[in-house]
């Protein structure tokens, strides 16, 4: 069986770096040990599991990567930069036909499918790599989507708790708004209570000291206007290997869509949950 090539951009981030490690023990993959970062990192290598991987800067990147390509032949890219990078980097995919993964939420969304459809490649895009979560948003989709307006008249809170350095909202709670308005609920993304205090985290929302550098706490909670009736929709993610899992199957399925010529596409989480 051939290893499939893959690229982890984003090094030495932690979402970056957990795939990388989860790849390293996985016989489906074989690493480039090259990474794009940002301009904030000034390292020029990062080890993972005795392995090295060099930096390359964004000012070197467009030189750079025609060697890669030149020497690696054919390789999937995975992109976990910051938010403000996501659109830029997509362009550079594309310019470069570079088949991607994107786990990364910000950036302007809209701009970024037409990006792709634009171009010569596919990718698979997706606010949250895990699957089961996605699963689950899936299933509030059908709901919303089948029964709108089931809870005309409940009010919605939804709080959500990540580690200190994700500085946007939630890609998962802002989707979740979409699905509670149309099932009836009034609420604006901007009314998502978001936490990013350690210790608060830790007193109030009893998250594990160890987690506290990352996971991703999630609750949703509806009550009737009479205050008689309430419901509560909770998922709690400790660590990020949940994400990297989900981020390799995604590679996999990306891949197959390759084989049979998917170009000009992009595909979500729950494509790759259907395998369709």
């Amino acid at each position: 069986m051939n290893r499939m090539k893959i690229m982890v951009n984003g090094l030495p981030g932690n979402m970056a770096s957990n795939v990388v490690k989860h790849a390293l023990g996985d016989n489906r993959f074989s690493l480039i040990p090259c990474s794009l970062t940002g301009p904030e990192i000034s390292d020029t290598e990062t080890i993972i599991d005795s392995v090295s991987f060099s930096l390359i800067q964004p000012d070197a990147r467009d030189r750079l990567i025609d060697d890669i390509k030149q020497k690696e032949g054919a390789f999937l890219s995975v992109d976990f930069s910051l938010p403000p990078a996501v659109n830029s980097n997509a362009e550079f995919y594309c310019n470069h036909a570079l088949p991607f993964v994107m786990g990364t939420t910000g950036g302007d969304r809209q701009r970024l499918e037409d990006t792709i459809r634009s171009s010569s490649i596919a990718a698979v895009i997706a606010p949250n790599m895990a699957k089961q979560i996605v699963g689950f948003q899936a299933m509030m989709e059908f709901a919303s989507n089948s029964f709108p307006d089931l809870f005309d008249g409940y009010s919605l809170a939804i709080k959500e708790s990540h580690q200190k350095g994700k500085a946007d909202t939630s890609g998962t709670a802002k989707a979740m708004v979409r699905y509670f308005k149309r099932l009836g609920l009034s609420f604006a993304e901007e009314d998502i209570v978001k936490e990013r205090d350690p210790e608060i985290q830790q007193s109030v929302w009893k998250i594990p000291e160890e987690y506290l550098q990352g996971h991703g706490y999630h609750t949703y909670g509806l009550v009737s206007k009479d205050q008689t009736v309430q419901f509560e929709f909770t998922h709690n993610v400790n660590g990020r290997d949940v994400y990297a899992q989900g981020t390799l199957d995604a590679l996999i399925f990306l891949a197959e869509k390759i084989t049979k010529g998917a170009q000009g596409q992009v595909f979500s989480m729950i494509d790759v949950l259907k395998g369709v």
